[in-house]
C-alpha cells in the first residue's frame, strides 16, 4: 500500500512539474511578446530621423481660367506622398480661392481638431466641420468650436496658366 501511495505522489509531482514548466514558458513568451510590442515604437522613434523625408511636389489642380476671383472651389488630387498601396485613401483635396488675377489661397480639407473634412458654405463665407462643430472664417482662422488652430494652407503657384499646389505628407491629426 505504501508503495502505491509513493507512486501516486511521484506521478502527480511529475505532472505538476510539467505543468509548471509549461506555464512558466507561456508566461515568459507572453512577457517577451509584450516587451517587443512596447519596444517597437521606441525603435521607430529612434530610427525615424535616418529615414528619407517625404518630398513635397507641385501638383496641378486646374487651369487659371477655371477659377473666378472671389470664389472658393473644391479641387481633388492624388497626394504623391501616399504609398502605392494606399488606393483611394491617397486621394485628397483642397479648397482653393482665387484672390486676384494670379493670387490664390488654398486650404487643406482637414479640420485642425480631429481631421474631419470641412465644407465651404458660400452663403456665410465660412468653413464648417460636420464632426464636432468647428467653424472657420474665410481666411481659415477659427471662429468657433473645439478646433485649436486655423486651417492649414497649401503653397500655391501659377505656372504656364496652370494652378499648382505644393503637396505635403497626408496630415494625421
Amino acid at each position: 500500500m505504501k508503495n502505491d501511495n509513493e507512486n501516486m505522489l511521484h506521478r502527480s509531482g511529475e505532472a505538476d512539474f510539467g505543468r509548471r514548466r509549461f506555464l512558466s514558458r507561456v508566461g515568459m513568451a507572453a512577457g517577451a511578446l509584450i516587451a517587443v510590442a512596447m519596444g517597437l515604437p521606441v525603435i521607430g522613434y529612434i530610427l525615424k530621423p535616418s529615414l528619407p523625408k517625404m518630398r513635397r511636389q507641385w501638383v496641378p489642380v486646374g487651369q487659371i481660367n477655371q477659377f473666378n476671383i472671389g470664389d472658393t472651389v473644391f479641387v481633388s488630387f492624388t497626394n504623391p506622398s501616399a504609398t502605392a498601396w494606399a488606393g483611394v485613401t491617397g486621394k485628397t483635396g483642397a479648397w482653393v480661392r482665387r484672390v486676384a488675377d494670379s493670387d490664390f489661397i488654398a486650404f487643406v480639407i482637414n479640420c485642425s481638431h480631429e481631421g474631419c473634412p470641412v465644407r465651404w458654405e458660400a452663403s456665410t463665407k465660412m468653413f464648417f466641420c460636420p464632426c464636432h462643430g468647428s467653424v472657420y472664417y474665410e481666411d481659415g482662422v477659427v471662429a468657433a468650436g473645439p478646433a485649436p488652430i486655423a486651417l492649414q494652407r497649401f503653397k500655391v503657384r501659377v505656372r504656364g496658366g496652370q494652378v499648382e499646389l505644393q503637396t505635403r505628407p497626408i496630415p494625421i491629426t
